[in-house]
Protein backbone atom coordinates (compact mmCIF):
# COMPACT_ATOMS: atom_id res chain seq x y z
CA UNK A 1 0.00 0.00 0.00
CA UNK A 2 1.71 3.13 -1.17
CA UNK A 3 0.65 6.61 -2.18
CA UNK A 4 0.79 7.89 -5.78
CA UNK A 5 4.18 8.26 -7.27
CA UNK A 6 5.66 4.91 -6.25
CA UNK A 7 5.87 1.77 -8.29
CA UNK A 8 3.41 -1.07 -7.93
CA UNK A 9 4.31 -4.70 -7.87
CA UNK A 10 3.13 -7.49 -10.13
CA UNK A 11 1.48 -10.60 -8.61
CA UNK A 12 1.91 -11.61 -5.94
CA UNK A 13 1.71 -7.94 -5.01
CA UNK A 14 3.30 -7.34 -1.60
CA UNK A 15 2.55 -4.56 0.80
CA UNK A 16 5.07 -1.70 0.77
CA UNK A 17 7.63 -3.31 3.06
CA UNK A 18 10.71 -2.64 0.93
CA UNK A 19 10.70 1.14 0.68
CA UNK A 20 13.00 4.12 0.54
CA UNK A 21 13.94 5.54 3.92
CA UNK A 22 11.77 8.41 5.11
CA UNK A 23 12.16 11.22 7.60
CA UNK A 24 9.12 10.32 9.71
CA UNK A 25 7.16 7.28 10.84
CA UNK A 26 4.32 6.31 13.15
CA UNK A 27 4.17 2.84 14.68
CA UNK A 28 0.58 2.17 15.73
CA UNK A 29 -0.42 -1.04 17.54
CA UNK A 30 -4.08 -1.72 18.35
CA UNK A 31 -6.20 -4.52 19.81
CA UNK A 32 -9.33 -5.81 18.08
CA UNK A 33 -12.27 -5.58 20.47
CA UNK A 34 -14.41 -8.69 21.05
CA UNK A 35 -17.59 -9.29 19.08
CA UNK A 36 -18.63 -10.28 15.57
CA UNK A 37 -19.42 -6.70 14.56
CA UNK A 38 -15.89 -5.58 15.44
CA UNK A 39 -14.41 -8.55 13.63
CA UNK A 40 -16.35 -7.71 10.47
CA UNK A 41 -15.44 -4.03 10.73
CA UNK A 42 -11.74 -4.92 10.76
CA UNK A 43 -12.13 -7.38 7.89
CA UNK A 44 -13.94 -4.77 5.83
CA UNK A 45 -11.22 -2.24 6.59
CA UNK A 46 -8.51 -4.46 5.10
CA UNK A 47 -9.50 -3.66 1.53
CA UNK A 48 -10.24 0.00 2.36
CA UNK A 49 -6.76 0.88 3.61
CA UNK A 50 -5.16 1.45 0.16
CA UNK A 51 -7.80 4.07 -0.65
CA UNK A 52 -7.03 5.91 2.59
CA UNK A 53 -3.33 5.92 1.77
CA UNK A 54 -4.03 7.25 -1.73
CA UNK A 55 -6.36 9.98 -0.46
CA UNK A 56 -3.96 11.27 2.17
CA UNK A 57 -0.87 10.79 0.02
CA UNK A 58 -2.38 12.74 -2.87
CA UNK A 59 -1.95 15.92 -0.82
CA UNK A 60 1.78 15.60 -1.41
CA UNK A 61 2.69 13.04 -4.03
CA UNK A 62 6.38 13.54 -3.25
CA UNK A 63 5.81 12.76 0.42
CA UNK A 64 6.26 9.01 -0.19
CA UNK A 65 3.43 8.08 2.17
CA UNK A 66 2.99 4.34 2.73
CA UNK A 67 1.41 2.03 5.27
CA UNK A 68 2.06 -1.60 6.10
CA UNK A 69 -0.61 -3.55 8.01
CA UNK A 70 0.39 -6.56 10.10
CA UNK A 71 -1.80 -9.08 11.94
CA UNK A 72 -0.89 -10.90 15.15
CA UNK A 73 -1.27 -14.63 15.72
CA UNK A 74 -4.40 -14.55 17.90
CA UNK A 75 -6.01 -11.90 15.71
CA UNK A 76 -5.35 -13.99 12.60
CA UNK A 77 -7.38 -16.84 14.07
CA UNK A 78 -10.25 -14.52 14.92
CA UNK A 79 -10.25 -12.64 11.63
CA UNK A 80 -9.31 -15.26 9.05
CA UNK A 81 -8.94 -18.73 10.59
CA UNK A 82 -7.37 -21.41 8.41
CA UNK A 83 -5.12 -21.56 6.53
CA UNK A 84 -2.48 -19.71 8.55
CA UNK A 85 0.96 -18.43 7.59
CA UNK A 86 3.32 -21.30 8.35
CA UNK A 87 5.47 -19.52 10.95
CA UNK A 88 3.00 -17.14 12.58
CA UNK A 89 2.91 -17.43 16.38
CA UNK A 90 2.84 -15.12 19.41
CA UNK A 91 6.02 -13.20 20.21
CA UNK A 92 8.35 -15.39 22.26
CA UNK A 93 9.40 -13.80 25.52
CA UNK A 94 13.03 -14.17 26.61
CA UNK A 95 14.35 -13.86 30.17
CA UNK A 96 18.03 -14.11 31.03
CA UNK A 97 19.35 -12.61 34.22
CA UNK A 98 18.30 -8.97 34.39
CA UNK A 99 17.58 -8.93 30.66
CA UNK A 100 14.01 -9.34 29.49
CA UNK A 101 12.55 -9.32 25.98
CA UNK A 102 8.94 -8.78 26.99
CA UNK A 103 5.87 -9.96 25.09
CA UNK A 104 3.09 -7.38 25.06
CA UNK A 105 -0.49 -7.21 23.71
CA UNK A 106 -1.28 -6.17 20.16
CA UNK A 107 -3.48 -7.53 17.34
CA UNK A 108 -2.76 -5.14 14.46
CA UNK A 109 0.29 -3.11 13.49
CA UNK A 110 0.19 -0.08 11.21
CA UNK A 111 3.66 1.01 10.11
CA UNK A 112 3.16 4.43 8.54
CA UNK A 113 6.05 6.16 6.75
CA UNK A 114 6.44 9.47 4.92
CA UNK A 115 8.81 12.35 4.37
CA UNK A 116 6.53 14.53 6.50
CA UNK A 117 5.10 13.78 9.93
CA UNK A 118 1.84 15.56 9.10
CA UNK A 119 1.13 12.96 6.40
CA UNK A 120 1.81 10.15 8.87
CA UNK A 121 -0.35 11.81 11.50
CA UNK A 122 -3.26 12.43 9.16
CA UNK A 123 -3.24 8.82 7.96
CA UNK A 124 -3.10 7.51 11.54
CA UNK A 125 -6.12 9.68 12.41
CA UNK A 126 -8.06 8.43 9.40
CA UNK A 127 -7.25 4.80 10.20
CA UNK A 128 -8.45 5.13 13.78
CA UNK A 129 -11.55 7.07 12.71
CA UNK A 130 -12.54 4.39 10.19
CA UNK A 131 -11.90 1.50 12.58
CA UNK A 132 -13.74 3.36 15.35
CA UNK A 133 -14.93 1.24 18.26
CA UNK A 134 -13.77 -1.97 16.57
CA UNK A 135 -10.28 -1.47 18.01
CA UNK A 136 -8.58 -0.11 21.10
CA UNK A 137 -5.16 1.60 21.00
CA UNK A 138 -2.29 -0.29 22.63
CA UNK A 139 0.82 1.70 21.69
CA UNK A 140 1.72 4.62 19.44
CA UNK A 141 5.26 5.84 18.76
CA UNK A 142 6.28 8.75 16.53
CA UNK A 143 9.71 8.20 15.03
CA UNK A 144 12.04 10.67 13.35
CA UNK A 145 15.20 10.60 11.31
CA UNK A 146 18.17 11.76 13.40
CA UNK A 147 20.98 13.48 11.50
CA UNK A 148 22.81 10.98 9.26
CA UNK A 149 20.60 8.00 10.19
CA UNK A 150 21.96 7.81 13.74
CA UNK A 151 20.22 6.48 16.81
CA UNK A 152 20.08 8.54 19.99
CA UNK A 153 23.14 6.67 21.27
CA UNK A 154 25.12 8.42 18.55
CA UNK A 155 25.79 5.49 16.19
CA UNK A 156 24.61 5.10 12.60
CA UNK A 157 21.70 2.65 12.50
CA UNK A 158 21.17 0.20 9.65
CA UNK A 159 24.51 -0.05 7.89
CA UNK A 160 24.07 -3.68 6.84
CA UNK A 161 20.51 -3.44 5.50
CA UNK A 162 20.19 -5.35 2.23
CA UNK A 163 19.20 -3.41 -0.88
CA UNK A 164 17.50 -4.02 -4.22
CA UNK A 165 16.85 -7.73 -4.92
CA UNK A 166 18.62 -8.78 -1.74
CA UNK A 167 16.10 -6.76 0.28
CA UNK A 168 13.21 -8.43 -1.53
CA UNK A 169 14.68 -11.87 -0.91
CA UNK A 170 15.22 -11.07 2.77
CA UNK A 171 11.81 -9.53 3.46
CA UNK A 172 9.21 -11.44 1.45
CA UNK A 173 7.93 -14.99 1.83
CA UNK A 174 8.53 -17.09 -1.26
CA UNK A 175 7.58 -20.56 -2.50
CA UNK A 176 8.38 -22.12 0.89
CA UNK A 177 4.86 -21.02 1.95
CA UNK A 178 3.20 -20.55 -1.43
CA UNK A 179 -0.26 -19.63 -0.12
CA UNK A 180 1.27 -16.61 1.63
CA UNK A 181 3.98 -15.67 -0.87
CA UNK A 182 4.47 -11.93 -0.99
CA UNK A 183 3.88 -11.64 2.74
CA UNK A 184 6.41 -10.84 5.42
CA UNK A 185 6.97 -11.36 9.13
CA UNK A 186 7.67 -8.32 11.29
CA UNK A 187 8.90 -8.09 14.88
CA UNK A 188 8.66 -4.80 16.76
CA UNK A 189 10.20 -3.76 20.07
CA UNK A 190 10.28 -0.38 21.78
CA UNK A 191 13.62 0.14 23.54
CA UNK A 192 14.33 2.88 26.09
CA UNK A 193 17.92 3.96 26.70
CA UNK A 194 19.77 4.89 29.87
CA UNK A 195 21.39 7.93 28.31
CA UNK A 196 23.20 9.04 31.47
CA UNK A 197 24.81 5.63 31.87
CA UNK A 198 25.65 5.39 28.18
CA UNK A 199 27.15 8.87 27.99
CA UNK A 200 29.30 8.13 31.04
CA UNK A 201 31.19 5.56 28.96
CA UNK A 202 34.20 6.53 26.90
CA UNK A 203 33.78 6.55 23.13
CA UNK A 204 36.12 3.55 22.94
CA UNK A 205 33.95 1.57 25.37
CA UNK A 206 30.82 2.42 23.37
CA UNK A 207 32.51 1.33 20.16
CA UNK A 208 33.44 -2.05 21.65
CA UNK A 209 29.82 -2.59 22.67
CA UNK A 210 28.46 -1.72 19.24
CA UNK A 211 31.33 -3.12 17.17
CA UNK A 212 31.80 -0.01 15.02
CA UNK A 213 33.70 3.28 15.11
CA UNK A 214 31.30 5.97 16.29
CA UNK A 215 32.29 8.74 13.90
CA UNK A 216 33.21 6.85 10.73
CA UNK A 217 30.79 3.90 11.16
CA UNK A 218 33.59 1.53 10.10
CA UNK A 219 33.29 -1.95 11.57
CA UNK A 220 35.95 -2.80 14.14
CA UNK A 221 38.52 -5.40 13.18
CA UNK A 222 37.76 -8.86 14.55
CA UNK A 223 41.08 -8.77 16.37
CA UNK A 224 39.83 -5.98 18.65
CA UNK A 225 36.05 -6.45 18.49
CA UNK A 226 34.64 -8.45 21.42
CA UNK A 227 32.56 -11.53 20.62
CA UNK A 228 29.81 -9.87 22.67
CA UNK A 229 29.68 -6.84 20.34
CA UNK A 230 26.21 -6.06 19.11
CA UNK A 231 27.10 -6.51 15.47
CA UNK A 232 28.83 -9.83 16.19
CA UNK A 233 25.87 -11.39 17.99
CA UNK A 234 23.37 -10.33 15.34
CA UNK A 235 25.07 -12.13 12.47
CA UNK A 236 23.03 -15.23 11.60
CA UNK A 237 24.63 -17.80 9.29
CA UNK A 238 22.90 -20.88 7.87
CA UNK A 239 24.66 -23.34 5.59
CA UNK A 240 27.54 -20.93 5.20
CA UNK A 241 25.35 -18.00 4.13
CA UNK A 242 24.46 -14.94 6.19
CA UNK A 243 20.70 -14.53 6.54
CA UNK A 244 19.62 -10.92 6.23
CA UNK A 245 16.62 -9.03 7.57
CA UNK A 246 15.34 -5.55 6.72
CA UNK A 247 15.39 -3.00 9.55
CA UNK A 248 13.39 0.22 9.50
CA UNK A 249 14.27 1.47 13.00
CA UNK A 250 13.53 5.00 14.13
CA UNK A 251 14.63 7.07 17.13
CA UNK A 252 11.87 8.55 19.30
CA UNK A 253 11.78 10.51 22.51
CA UNK A 254 10.22 12.93 24.95
CA UNK A 255 12.72 15.38 26.40
CA UNK A 256 10.46 16.57 29.23
CA UNK A 257 9.87 12.98 30.34
CA UNK A 258 13.53 12.07 29.80
CA UNK A 259 12.42 9.31 27.47
CA UNK A 260 14.93 8.43 24.76
CA UNK A 261 14.60 5.34 22.65
CA UNK A 262 14.83 3.31 19.48
CA UNK A 263 11.82 1.62 17.91
CA UNK A 264 13.12 -1.60 16.44
CA UNK A 265 11.14 -2.95 13.50
CA UNK A 266 12.56 -5.88 11.55
CA UNK A 267 11.01 -7.53 8.49
CA UNK A 268 11.97 -11.03 7.38
CA UNK A 269 10.71 -13.90 5.26
CA UNK A 270 10.97 -16.04 8.42
CA UNK A 271 10.71 -14.86 12.04
CA UNK A 272 13.33 -17.44 13.05
CA UNK A 273 16.15 -15.16 11.93
CA UNK A 274 15.15 -12.27 14.21
CA UNK A 275 14.29 -14.65 17.04
CA UNK A 276 17.79 -16.13 16.87
CA UNK A 277 19.25 -12.62 16.97
CA UNK A 278 17.27 -11.86 20.10
CA UNK A 279 18.33 -15.13 21.68
CA UNK A 280 21.97 -14.26 20.99
CA UNK A 281 21.52 -10.78 22.40
CA UNK A 282 19.59 -11.57 25.56
CA UNK A 283 20.91 -15.03 26.45
CA UNK A 284 24.26 -14.87 24.73
CA UNK A 285 26.31 -16.83 22.21
CA UNK A 286 27.44 -18.90 24.01
CA UNK A 287 25.06 -18.37 26.96
CA UNK A 288 26.38 -15.61 29.19
CA UNK A 289 28.18 -13.82 26.33
CA UNK A 290 25.26 -11.41 25.90
CA UNK A 291 24.93 -8.06 24.14
CA UNK A 292 26.26 -5.41 26.56
CA UNK A 293 24.09 -2.86 24.83
CA UNK A 294 21.26 -4.36 26.88
CA UNK A 295 22.88 -2.96 30.02
CA UNK A 296 21.76 0.44 28.68
CA UNK A 297 18.77 -0.38 26.45
CA UNK A 298 15.59 -1.97 27.79
CA UNK A 299 12.77 -3.57 25.78
CA UNK A 300 9.37 -2.24 26.82
CA UNK A 301 7.25 -3.95 24.16
CA UNK A 302 7.48 -7.05 21.96
CA UNK A 303 5.21 -8.27 19.15
CA UNK A 304 5.28 -10.52 16.11
CA UNK A 305 2.92 -9.85 13.19
CA UNK A 306 2.40 -11.32 9.75
CA UNK A 307 2.12 -8.83 6.89
CA UNK A 308 -0.04 -10.50 4.22
CA UNK A 309 0.31 -9.52 0.60
CA UNK A 310 -1.66 -6.56 -0.73
CA UNK A 311 -3.55 -9.03 -2.92
CA UNK A 312 -4.65 -10.98 0.16
CA UNK A 313 -5.99 -7.85 1.88
CA UNK A 314 -7.79 -6.73 -1.26
CA UNK A 315 -9.67 -10.04 -1.34
CA UNK A 316 -10.88 -10.01 2.25
CA UNK A 317 -14.67 -9.90 2.02
CA UNK A 318 -17.62 -11.11 4.02
CA UNK A 319 -16.48 -14.69 3.62
CA UNK A 320 -13.13 -16.10 4.68
CA UNK A 321 -10.50 -14.96 2.17
CA UNK A 322 -8.92 -17.52 -0.06
CA UNK A 323 -5.24 -17.51 0.86
CA UNK A 324 -3.10 -17.24 -2.17
CA UNK A 325 -5.84 -15.86 -4.39
CA UNK A 326 -4.12 -13.68 -6.99
CA UNK A 327 -0.77 -15.17 -5.96
CA UNK A 328 -0.42 -16.79 -9.33
CA UNK A 329 3.33 -16.89 -9.22
CA UNK A 330 4.46 -17.76 -5.73
CA UNK A 331 8.06 -18.04 -6.74
CA UNK A 332 8.63 -14.41 -7.70
CA UNK A 333 7.83 -11.26 -5.82
CA UNK A 334 8.26 -7.89 -7.49
CA UNK A 335 9.75 -5.02 -5.54
CA UNK A 336 7.73 -1.91 -4.82
CA UNK A 337 10.77 0.36 -4.37
CA UNK A 338 14.20 -0.83 -3.23
CA UNK A 339 15.35 0.66 0.04
CA UNK A 340 18.59 2.61 -0.12
CA UNK A 341 21.42 1.48 2.08
CA UNK A 342 21.26 2.73 5.64
CA UNK A 343 24.15 3.05 7.94
CA UNK A 344 24.50 1.73 11.31
CA UNK A 345 24.18 0.54 14.78
CA UNK A 346 21.35 -0.08 17.09
CA UNK A 347 19.22 -1.93 14.57
CA UNK A 348 17.79 -3.29 17.76
CA UNK A 349 16.12 -6.64 17.71
CA UNK A 350 19.35 -6.71 16.35
CA UNK A 351 19.60 -3.32 17.92
CA UNK A 352 21.83 -2.51 15.06
CA UNK A 353 21.70 -2.28 11.35
CA UNK A 354 21.01 -5.59 9.83
CA UNK A 355 21.31 -9.16 10.85
CA UNK A 356 24.85 -8.27 10.99
CA UNK A 357 26.65 -5.08 11.03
Amino acid sequence: MIAPGAQSASPPEPQAVVQALTHAAIFLVVAVNPGDANREAVRSFCSDLPALVRAVGFRDTEGNLSCVMGIGSDAWDRLFGEPRPAELHPFREIKAGARHAVATPGDLLFHIRAERMDLCFELAMQIMAQLGKAVAPVDEVHGFRYFDDRDLLGFVDGTENPTAQAAIDAAYVGPEDALFAGGSYVIVQKYLHDMAGWNALSTEAQERIIGRAKLSDIELDDAVKPTSAHNALTVIVEDGKEIKILRENMPFGNVAEKEFGTYFIGYARSPRTIEQMLENMFVGRPPGNYDRLLDFSFAKTGNLFFVPSAAFLDNVGNDAPIAGQMLSDASSVAAPQPAPKRDGSLGIGSLKGDPAS
